[in-house]
């Protein structure tokens, strides 16, 4: 393996790790409303990516991002869907539904394959129908276990995999493209906090508010990193670390229940990600091999 794959994975890992572990600083913040805290976490993210880009000379590169209708209308598009993510999985903390988050981002590659199927016309493999069909099976029985659909992760798997969708449409990359997208938010979020947010927290709330946005953006630029070195096989195994440490924190941190039909549902969904992944992983050697013979690179090219 070359050092700048390595130095790719590495970044994969610590940005899974950073997002599967979240779920225990936002729990630290279950005293502050859930709204609030999405409002800090947009704003104090916005000024991380700000002093980000302001480090790289890109900061031109946001107003130039925010030129056109079609562009601006996508781009808040996608600003409404990445906080409606980021505000269910900070209410799903502070209410107890950490185990139904991770289910969440287990089925979002599952749920955005078919909505690539439908919207995109994107043609799917026998082995993509198989792990999608076997994990609606698995959510049909926990749901049925448990007396309720899990809604939250619903929400969760439905929201970033429209955001996904919404992404393809822009030509950005992703440091300038989130920062551009809070910058949108972030009058609505100043808006909230002027009439119902509250100065009384402590430091350690203050604190932890403020660091909400280092933790939003710093995965996101280990992400961006990543993206311009490892394949897209590497990608979808991978990426499997941040619901797998957030069901652990769940259950072993948070202490939420783990019922009997989380124990029949779960290993299935593991079961579909594993054909699923192994999917990927072929259609990635599919396309390294017809790109080392058309003298090109295998990795994600984003910027």
């Amino acid at each position: 393996m070359n050092p700048s794959a390595l130095r790719g994975i590495l970044a994969l890992i610590g940005c899974c790790t950073i997002w599967g572990l979240s779920a225990i600083f936002y729990a630290e913040l279950a005293v502050v409303p859930p709204l609030e805290v999405l409002c800090h976490r947009s704003l104090w993210s916005l000024v991380f990516f700000g002093v980000l880009l302001a480090l790289q000379g890109r900061i031109t590169e946001v107003k130039q991002a925010l030129q056109g209708r079609r562009q601006i209308w996508l781009l808040l598009i996608a600003s409404v869907l990445i906080s409606g993510n980021w505000f269910g999985f900070i209410y799903s903390v502070a209410n107890g539904y950490a185990v139904e988050a991770s289910l969440g981002y287990y089925i979002f590659p599952l749920v955005a394959v078919m909505l690539g199927a439908v919207v995109l016309g994107e043609r799917l493999g026998r082995l993509h129908l198989v792990a999608v069909a076997l994990a609606a099976v698995a959510v049909a029985t926990l749901g049925i276990g448990l007396g309720v659909a899990p809604w939250i992760a619903f929400w969760l798997a439905g929201t970033f995999s429209l955001y996904g969708l919404i992404k393809k449409q822009i030509t950005l990359g992703p440091v300038v493209s989130v920062t551009a997208e809070v910058l949108l938010i972030a009058p609505f979020a100043l808006g909230y906090l002027f009439l119902n947010g509250s100065a009384d927290h402590s430091p350690y709330i203050w604190a932890l508010l403020i660091v909400s946005g280092v933790l939003t953006g710093f995965p996101l630029f280990l992400f961006s990193y990543a993206a311009k070195r490892v394949t897209m096989g590497t990608f979808g195994v991978v990426q499997y670390l941040n619901p797998t440490l957030q069901f652990f924190v769940a259950a072993l941190v948070l202490n939420e229940a783990v019922t009997l039909w989380h124990g029949v549902a779960f290993p299935m969904i593991w079961v579909a990600l594993g054909l699923y992944s192994y999917a990927v992983y072929a259609q990635d050697r599919t396309s390294r091999r017809l790109a080392s013979s058309a003298g090109t690179s295998g990795t994600i090219d984003t910027n």
